[in-house]
């Protein structure tokens, strides 16, 4: 219940901050332009609350947090006083329509980079990109535990998120990947990851572990949190011994005790168990005992549960000074713009799934979770959708911003506005593509609920 609370909270948080930063765009560019500005908007529906300005226009916060909106003078809509005509937004030459249209998208532009410039000064905490194991296309790549990678295909990654990213395009595409890793003894050396090999159908959001990389941070410590009554380990082990090694095999990860446990099994006998027992290490014996598995299969088991502790602590920090941050943030914008417009086409295309597409609840969600991982993550949460609500603004739906600069750009060709039963018809065909785009939005958020 607290999660979808704070779900719910943090929508608002971040609907609020950009949706205000939009229309603001809007309002200061048509201000300065001479327009009169009748209503300025956060949300949709009945106002809550509103405030009147000195110079008339109503400030409003209303009920339905999905949006927002302002609303100028404009005969179109409504008859206007002979002394008011100047300031009406149909009565400016079609170069201030689009730049009172355009200010919107470009203000959530200048957020996401005002927004990255902040977290890159505060510093954005992360993990290091460190294998701790590599299977399947990895292995063969000749990927192992300790890598660390420095380079995918022409990009420079500092943390596993950026490489995990860096690695989506590629898959989609088809092609295979250059690597550029720092093995653990030092050396660096290049590595092609074959991403064409990935079977069809695979989830596009993690690329990496489908290619069988396995980071370093997702291997927990081998902690024994649990003894099973009567078990092989009963009496033996103790819940929060650590195992460093089963019959002189070292165990790093909690990954590898159910292997080297069954080998044990096969093996047959007695052996020895190292553990780290408040501070001190201990050599226990302990033989496995053969349980049939739900599938049938024969399994050698302690009779333990091996710990998946919390996330260890981050390990790798992007922060830069306050002057080296705004390159940083005018670079991330551009990959950040670059990536999007590409998982765009591959949509469109088909090489990427539309299932990408997220609605509120996804969006609700992954605004609660980034806002737990901190202040850093939430700003980069709020940069990322700043940048995707200026992508979907720009795109040249009527009704949308992208679809009003349409117009301007055909009025400016013909040398005269469409006629009216030709904006009208395409206020209603953007409707239905807003409204279907809407409903793929709702559906790819209800295929993403917990089932249970």
């Amino acid at each position: 219940m607290g999660d979808f609370f704070g779900s719910i909270w943090w929508l608002i948080v971040s609907l609020g901050v950009l949706i205000t930063f939009h229309e603001f765009g809007h309002f200061w560019v048509a201000r300065r332009i001479g327009v009169k500005v009748l209503r300025f908007s956060v949300g949709f529906g009945k106002p809550l609350w509103s405030r009147r300005g000195k110079d008339g226009t109503e400030f409003a916060i209303a009920a339905i947090p999905l949006g927002g909106y302002v609303k100028m003078l404009d005969e179109r809509e409504g008859p206007v006083a002979e002394a008011d005509l100047p300031h009406a937004f149909n009565r400016k030459n079609v170069w201030q329509r689009i730049a009172i249209v355009a200010a919107g998208p470009i203000a959530n532009l200048l957020l996401c980079v005002i927004l990255l410039w902040a977290m890159f000064m505060i510093g954005r905490g992360d993990y290091a990109p460190v294998l701790g194991g590599a299977t399947g296309i990895a292995a063969e790549a000749g990927l192992q535990s300790g890598d660390r990678i420095l380079r995918v295909g022409d990009r420079e990654v500092a943390t596993w998120s950026q490489a995990s990213i860096a690695m989506i395009p590629t898959a989609l595409d088809g092609h295979d990947i250059a690597l550029t890793v720092r093995t653990a003894n030092g050396q660096q050396a290049e590595r092609t990851l074959r991403l064409s090999q990935l079977p069809p159908g695979f989830d596009e959001t993690q690329v990496a572990l489908q290619a069988g990389i396995v980071w370093q941070f997702l291997r927990s410590a081998p902690v024994i949190d649990e003894i099973v009554p009567g078990s092989a380990a009963d009496g033996v082990l103790q819940v929060g011994d650590r195992i460093l090694a089963i019959d002189g095999k070292r165990i790093g990860y909690s990954d590898e005790v159910a292997p080297a446990v069954q080998a044990l099994g096969e093996q047959g006998g007695e052996a020895m168990i190292d553990v780290e027992r408040n501070g001190e290490r201990l050599a226990l014996p302990v033989a496995p005992r053969q349980n049939t598995a739900p599938d049938a299969t024969n399994k050698w088991l302690l009779g333990i549960g091996v710990s998946a502790k919390e996330a260890p602590p981050y390990d790798a920090v992007e922060k830069f000074g306050l002057l080296a941050s705004f390159p940083m943030a005018l670079r991330q914008t551009g990959q950040m713009f670059s990536d999007s417009l590409g998982m765009i086409r591959r949509m469109i295309t088909g090489q990427a799934s539309v299932r990408n597409i997220s609605g509120p609840v996804s969006i609700a969600r992954a605004a609660n979770e980034s806002a737990k991982r901190g202040v850093d993550w939430f700003l980069y949460f709020l940069a990322l959708v700043s940048l995707s609500l200026a992508i979907i603004n720009l795109m040249p739906i009527p009704i949308l911003d992208g679809g009003h600069l349409l117009y301007y750009l055909i009025e400016l060709v013909k040398g005269s506005p469409l006629s009216d039963r030709a904006a009208i018809a395409g206020q209603y065909v953007g409707l239905a593509l807003l409204a279907g785009l809407m409903g793929l939005a709702f559906y790819n958020d209800i295929l993403r609920l917990p089932s249970g």
